[in-house]
Order: C-alpha cells, then structure tokens, then sequence
C-alpha cells in the first residue's frame, strides 16, 4: 500500500506541475521479512479441479502472526526475486535471495460463496496475475490480493503462463491441466480450449511453472510418483522427460527464479530444485512445516532462466 500512494502522490504532483507550466504558456500567450508463522485449520487437502462439479469443499483456515511489512513490487518486469505463494485463502510472497516468506492479504472477493479456496495462481510477463478456484476463474491484484470474476465454472488447479510464441506469437499464453489434458484459458471470457494430452500415465498432481529461454515443469502423479517433476512441451502439454521423485508429496505450488524451482507443498514445506548431483536434480528445504497450508504458488514468465553462475536444470 505505501508503494500505491507513493504512485498516486507523484502523479499528483505531476498534474500540478503540468497545470503551472500551462498557465504560464496561457499567460506569454495572451501578453507528476520474517519467515513465515501461521495455523493451518483444516487438514482437507486440495481436491482435484473437477470436483468442483460435485459442490464438494472443505474448511480451511490458516494465519501468520509477526509478518514483516514491506513494498510488493509494482506491476511489470519484476525488479527483485519474488515469487508468489498462497494457501487456500491468503498470498504471500517468497525473497529467493533471502528466503523470507511475506503475507500479502487474505484474498477477497476470491469466491462466489462464503468460503475462499483458491487452487492455484498464475503471472504473465507483465505481472497480470490469475486465480483459479473451485467456483471460478478470477483477475487478481497482485499488491491487494483483490480478486476480479472473470467467469463461473471448473478450471485447473495447475496453472501457468507459457511465454509469447508458444501458443500465441504475440503474448503469453495461460494454460493449466485438468489431470492429463492440457488447456488453455482465455483470460479475457475465462473461456476453456483443449490443447493436448499428457501421455506416460501422468497426470498434474498440483502446479505447472513456465519461463522463457529455462523450460516448462509440471508435478504429476501416477506410475508410482507421488510426486514426481516432469520437464513438458509448453506447446501440446505432452512430457518431455521425467526427473524421477521429488523427497515431497502433495507439491501444489510450483515457482521458478534464476534457474531454480520452488516447490510450496500442503505440509507447508518451501524447498528449492536445483541442477546437478548424481540424480541431476538437487533438492533443499527452506522451510519445515512453515504453519502455512500451500495450495498454490506463481512466477513472472520473464524470471531468470539462469543463476548467476549460468547454473540452471538440464532440460530437453
């Protein structure tokens, strides 16, 4: 919020200028972070998208208590390594370089009934951010955590945006999977095309993350998995290789910042996914049983591809 009204007091002071120099023209003419805390209430997991259909939810609460306060960065071409995360009902953001965990807000406006329960969160390259939940598709403010109906009905609970020239030549394309089927999402009628097939027996298990020039991931379970990371085609949703078993399961958010992966899981869990070791993937806890039910989690389509170091994971 005080990065809003920095915005609006420079605008203001803008226009006075603005008007000043005009009036001087008329006249010659005439003669403008803590870790996070909280409690999870409920132990109901994050259902399969598709079960909305059923009217079938559960109760879920959660809080963070001594939460530093700071500047969320403006919308557009992100100036610090902030990724998103959020639980049933609330966002928060997650410093890659100093590994703090901020809320953000509770959500609101995030439901048609009254109970919020978002399943998953996506952000283009211009930090337009998205919200799935089991009654709709929402816009949401990134600084607010305000969201925005867009239209009724079951979406994915994996969510992301592909960047322009993957399906769209000109912009960054939502898409997200409904078990194995691939789709994309019309962010302007909430309107649903299927795109392609997962094959493998795989199916999304919680969270897609896409970035320019570093690849495409998805968690999935099935053939054993539970779960597992697949790097996919960004194009037919279609696997492309499979990087074996994560050391966590229920990995319902997945987030991505200078060649590393994030992985938000519903124990509350934060842990990082890196290149190298014997497996090729070397995974860290951040955070253990964080008190935060994680439900879903989102980047820039424009993050880093690469660490500093021109570290990043192997894809295909």
């Amino acid at each position: 919020m005080r990065t809003t009204w920095r915005v609006i007091v420079g605008l203001a002071a803008g226009l006075v200028a603005a008007c000043a120099a005009n009036a001087e023209q008329q006249d010659d003419d005439a003669g403008p972070a803590l870790d996070a805390s909280g409690n999870a209430d409920s132990t109901q997991p994050k259902k399969d998208a598709q079960a909305a259909n059923d009217g079938s939810s559960g109760n879920t609460t959660d809080a963070a208590s001594d939460v530093q306060t700071v500047d969320v960065f403006d919308a557009g071409p992100p100036l610090a390594p902030i990724v998103y995360g959020h639980s049933p009902d609330t966002l928060y953001t997650f410093d890659t370089s100093t590994q703090a965990i901020t809320q953000v807000a509770a959500f609101s406006g995030c439901t048609q009934s009254t109970l919020t329960q978002v399943i998953d969160l996506a952000i283009d390259s211009q930090m337009n951010a998205f919200v799935t939940t089991f009654d709709g598709f929402y816009s949401l403010d990134l600084m607010t955590a305000e969201c925005s109906l867009i239209q009724t009905g079951s979406y994915p609970n994996s969510l992301s945006f592909v960047p322009a020239g993957t399906l769209d030549p000109l912009v960054d394309a939502l898409v997200g999977y409904f078990g194995g089927t691939y789709s994309r999402i019309d962010t302007t009628s909430g309107a649903i095309t299927s795109v392609g097939t997962l094959s493998g027996g795989y199916a999304s298990s919680g969270d897609i993350v896409s970035v320019k020039g570093g690849g495409s991931f998805l968690t999935v379970t099935g053939n054993g998995c539970g779960d597992c990371l697949l790097q996919v085609d960004p194009s037919t949703g279609d696997l492309i290789q499979d990087y074996g078993s994560l050391p966590h399961g229920a990995v319902y958010g997945l987030a991505y910042w200078a060649g590393a992966l994030y992985g938000f899981d519903q124990g509350g869990d934060v842990f990082s996914i890196t290149g190298g070791g014997d497996a090729g993937l070397v995974t860290s806890d951040i955070v253990s049983d964080g008190g935060v039910m994680w439900w879903g989690a989102g980047s820039t389509t424009l993050a880093p591809a690469a660490a500093p170091d021109g570290g990043e994971i192997a894809t295909q």
